[in-house]
């Protein structure tokens, strides 16, 4: 496929997603309708659509669009690349040319707009991010990077590393989290690797790989990964705390592979599917909350424009809920960990110290923000402790 071409596929894709369609579901629909496409043909159109989808208030709005020919063009000039070169090239399969009209963009946009934020979340956007506001919006731009994790119960770093350079993954050590891997290349072999096959390294961003590194190195005990989630935490738990995790979530059918990956790690985790598996004793619960998804909004640009204010008022509501529930379940003296993807203080800051002034009995150990750049998405942790433990 041309480079033009690969825009016309993304044009279609985007009319799909206007229509109402869900991002997956067009793009695999075009696939399949589309054998002539190589695997470089389907990554650069997956690319247009992502890069589309994360731009999506600013593009449609220099253009004065509804469609997805609007957005696209306007996602293109955004990006600073040449419409001449794709609109209106003679045999390329192609977009047709820009008509006059369609070459006159809307230069003035509101900071919400502008930089891609939902209008009704900008004024919180900058109370909670103050001067770093536009930034980190702006961040939300650029795809987020891969970055792997490495299973110290099986593997050091330099030892999981050599055997990637050895089946040609780019990758280098993450400069501030031991656990990371930062692959730098190409990442359509990671999956077929030995070190993956193995159980050296699973697919883990950075930044939630630190969230489970405030607690202490092969501290053990038992543990609960209270909102398991497909159970990433609970590899990465079993491993750094060289201990047993049972690992629980609302919908169990999302931890199906959870005993398939931790038989490959070479983790002890058990998966507990009803309420009634748990107990209330455990040295440390951790706790990943459902939340806004704020700082993985690259990953998942469609979110960003689902949340509403009556959504994200549910999930403030949902997530103390679930830390009062969770802290109920730790041990005298024992440790708890609320974590969330977000960078929102009602969901982050503002839910520890309500907690902490509700149960004067907890308090916070340590505490960090993460927000989203080339070393990690955004995410949020608090290391609580019983006081009187």
């Amino acid at each position: 496929m041309t480079p033009a071409a690969r825009v016309a596929a993304a044009i279609e894709i985007l009319d799909a997603i206007l229509a109402g369609q869900n991002v997956e579901g067009a793009l695999i629909r075009w696939a399949r309708n589309s054998r002539y496409a190589g695997s470089k043909d389907r990554a650069a159109v997956r690319d247009h659509v992502y890069g589309a989808l994360r731009r999506k208030a600013s593009s449609l709005a220099i253009t004065n669009g509804t469609t997805g020919r609007d957005w696209m063009r306007g996602f293109l000039k955004n990006s600073a690349v040449d419409l001449a070169s794709i609109f209106g090239q003679v045999g390329g399969h192609g977009p047709s040319a820009l008509s006059d009209q369609e070459m006159l963009f809307q230069p003035d946009l509101d900071a919400a707009t502008a930089h891609d934020i939902p209008q009704w979340l900008w004024p919180m956007w900058q109370a909670d991010l103050g001067s770093d506001a536009q930034l980190i919006a702006r961040a939300l731009w650029d795809p987020a990077d891969v970055f792997l994790r490495v299973n110290l119960a099986k593997s050091s770093r330099e030892h999981a590393l050599e055997l990637l350079h050895q089946d040609e993954i780019d990758a280098e050590p993450h400069p501030t989290i031991e656990t990371a891997v930062h692959v730098t290349g190409r990442t359509g072999k990671i999956a077929q690797s030995r070190a993956y096959v193995q159980g050296l390294v699973e697919l883990q961003d950075a930044s939630s790989q630190a969230s489970v590194m405030v607690l202490p190195r092969n501290g053990g005990g038992s543990v609960l990964d209270y909102c398991a989630g497909a159970g990433g935490k609970s590899l990465a738990l079993a491993a750094w705390l060289n201990t047993q995790v049972d690992a629980f979530d609302v919908d169990a059918q999302r931890m199906s592979d959870l005993p398939a990956r931790a038989a490959r790690a070479g983790v002890d985790v058990r998966v507990l599917r009803e309420l009634s598996d748990l107990n209330n004793s455990y040295k440390t619960v951790f706790c990943d909350a459902p939340c806004s998804g704020s700082g993985t909004w690259r990953r998942d640009p469609m979110g960003k424009w689902a949340l509403t204010a009556d959504r994200l008022g549910e999930l403030v509501s949902i997530q103390y809920s679930i830390l009062v529930d969770a802290a109920s379940r730790v041990a005298a003296g024992g440790s708890l960990v609320y974590a969330t993807c977000s960078v929102l203080s009602c969901e982050n800051q503002n839910q520890v110290t309500l907690f902490c002034e509700t149960h004067p009995d907890w308090g916070v150990i340590e505490m960090h923000q993460f927000v989203p750049t080339r070393h990690g998405d955004g995410f949020f942790v608090a290391h609580l402790s019983q006081k009187n433990g």
